[in-house]
């Protein structure tokens, strides 16, 4: 019995209690609601009295009829709404329980369900007019542990400065180059990378206007939040106990970004929220046109970080060093204690000059008689020598106003590709302070949501400059990855002499989301719905035949709604391969990429 038809026959048996309906004919809903939460006799008797209303709102048990209550008030509420229809995950969109949803409840608190938002967007090429899809949906804990299972990686390539190597080894310095949902492909990277990762930079969708989060206005907030909550956990699991994380994002998001990494990195481990100058012009059209972008920066801990305050900064402005003597050039600093009592320094009398001082009356007396206190009129100041300058950090604070402009950046990147490629880059210079700030020879720096590849352009010209050995993990889903992140990478290769594994996750039921997504008409996208009919690529709790047999509910509907529910039915739990399943044949996978796998999973 099809969906409408068995809604219809409900109203009509209905129509035979006027009770249930006003003097317009509307469905007094509440009316029918209220009775069949009081098991009232007449609802019960009334679809008693129809075997395909029985059978569709009871359930027997030892010979004993149960009624389906909570199925019978959401065929009410929602005409479309039945627990075990396709439709149920399409037509209504909030929070549930299991049985109905939370608005309804009066115990409802703030928690964030496991949902994985796959996005088909978000940062885009400039040119690029394809309709971004942004779908979002809630998976049962034991889906999970599937959903994140290690996935088999495929199409390997080692790119060098002389060329592709095809199925290369997997070697545990490489740079990596990922395609792939990042979600996914971070947790396919815990075994190997959990603890290893020094520094995370991210520069995620704002959930804006121009993004694909806008897909769904009524949704996107929470989807927004709970997309990056997913990631986040994960990229907590990767960085090692003096790691961090930056987290580049503007004032949409920022503030209910942080709320969500006090949760997961802990508040105590919150270092600071940078602002940088990410624009010069005046937007008009706002009461204050803003110009900064924030970067939200976090520890693994705190104190690991903190014993090692002094290795981070940028390096000293060697200006100013115009006097010389025996030692070399120097330049002449303050010695007096600025902050006074507050905080805690020294106040006494010397050389005739009463202050608070830097520095103890016993140091200062053996620093005068080694010659570095030098008196200038009425205050004291000290040689402060070239050399030591050079050895030397220079501390920051959180306003960063020094030329990462986003436009610099967007025309930097059209001159070194050779035309405009992607819109809104970050500023190449303003990533490299930060992997600059916090890594050191050897260190592994990870970038999930690529884009252009800023982040790994950056770290090769720090390496060059230098001479570390920094890694770069970098992961991108959209596709524009052949031509905009490694072909960008590959343009900076051939500048620098280092190689770098390109890699993509196995795709299973991902390849019909690629097709489905690329289909441009409605007879496409039947054909795929009656390819589906008999696979085992659909979601269990959706495998009735409301959907395969019901053509005015699918086969008229504009092709975008035909295209959201085909892929709404796809098993997610079964977009790439699990490593688990790599040696079933269906898969036909080489030996070579076995092998591959293996030793990046450390498997003998």
């Amino acid at each position: 019995m099809r969906l409408t038809e068995t809604y219809d026959n409900l109203i009509e048996k209905l129509k035979t209690k006027e009770q249930y309906f006003d003097e317009n004919g509307d469905l007094l809903k509440s009316k029918v609601i209220y009775d069949s939460q009081n098991d009232s006799e007449e609802i019960l008797e009334l679809l008693l009295s129809d075997v395909k209303l029985s059978n569709t709102y009871f359930k027997t048990v030892k010979d004993t009829k149960i009624f389906l209550k909570d199925k019978f008030i959401n065929t009410i509420n929602h005409k479309e709404f039945f627990p075990s229809s396709y439709t149920s995950y399409l037509n209504y969109i909030g929070l549930s329980d299991g049985t109905d949803f939370i608005k309804k409840s009066k115990d409802v608190v703030l928690n964030f369900p496991y949902k994985d938002c796959i996005l088909e967007g978000g940062q885009s090429k400039e040119e690029q007019s394809l309709k971004e899809f942004f779908y979002n949906e809630t998976l049962a804990n034991d889906e999970v542990d599937r959903l994140l299972h290690p996935k088999v990686f495929t199409n390997i390539r080692k790119y060098t400065k002389d060329g592709v190597e095809e199925n290369p080894k997997f070697k545990h310095t490489d740079n990596l180059l990922i395609k792939g949902n990042n979600l996914i492909a971070l947790h396919s990277l815990v075994k190997r990378y959990e603890g290893r990762v020094k520094l995370i930079y991210i520069d995620p969708p704002y959930n804006t206007e121009n993004d694909s989060f806008t897909y769904n206005d009524k949704f996107n907030h929470s989807s927004w939040l709970t997309f990056m909550k997913n990631r986040l956990e994960v990229a907590h699991k990767l960085l090692s106990s003096d790691g961090v994380i930056f987290v580049s994002l503007d004032d949409k998001e920022a503030h209910y970004c942080k709320i969500i990494m006090d949760e997961i990195f802990k508040r105590e481990n919150f270092i600071a929220d940078i602002c940088h100058k990410s624009r010069a012009s005046v937007s008009n059209d706002k009461i204050i046109s803003s110009n900064h972008n924030h970067i939200l920066l976090f520890a693994k801990n705190e104190r690991e970080v903190f014993k090692k305050r002094k290795q981070f900064g940028i390096k000293q402005t060697l200006d100013g060093f115009n006097e010389e003597d025996e030692r070399g050039k120097y330049k002449l600093v303050p010695v007096d204690g600025p902050g006074g009592a507050s905080k805690g320094n020294p106040y006494y009398e010397f050389m005739g000059i009463t202050d608070y001082w830097r520095f103890s009356k016993k140091t200062m007396t053996k620093m005068y008689e080694d010659g570095y206190i030098v008196k200038k009129e009425n205050s004291l100041q000290q040689k402060y020598y070239l050399e030591k300058a050079k050895q030397s950090q220079k501390t920051i604070t959180t306003w960063w106003d020094d030329g990462f402009l986003t436009s610099s950046a967007t025309s930097h990147l059209k001159k070194f590709m050779g035309e405009s490629v992607f819109t809104n880059p970050k500023n190449i210079n303003l990533i490299k302070r930060i992997i600059e700030l916090w890594t050191s020879d050897g260190d592994i720096v990870l970038d999930f949501f690529s884009g252009s590849a800023t982040t790994a352009h950056s770290l090769i010209e720090l390496n060059n400059e230098d001479k570390k050995k920094r890694q770069f993990i970098t992961i991108e889903q959209m596709d524009y990855i052949e031509e905009v992140t490694k072909k960008r990478i590959q343009k900076v290769q051939s500048h620098y002499n280092f190689t770098f594994t390109y890699m993509e996750l196995m795709k299973n039921n991902q390849s019909y989301i690629d097709t489905i997504t690329e289909c441009t008409s409605s007879s496409q996208l039947i054909e795929i719905k009656n390819e589906l009919k008999n696979s085992n690529f659909i979601r269990y709790e959706v495998k009735d035949e409301n959907l395969f047999d019901d053509k005015n509910q699918f086969d008229t509907l504009p092709m975008d709604e035909q295209k959201e529910i085909l892929i709404k039915i796809l098993d997610k739990n079964h977009l790439y391969v699990n490593y688990s399943e790599m040696d079933d044949t269906q898969f036909d996978i080489s030996d070579e990429v076995k092998k591959f796998n293996r030793e990046f999973y450390e498997v003998k």
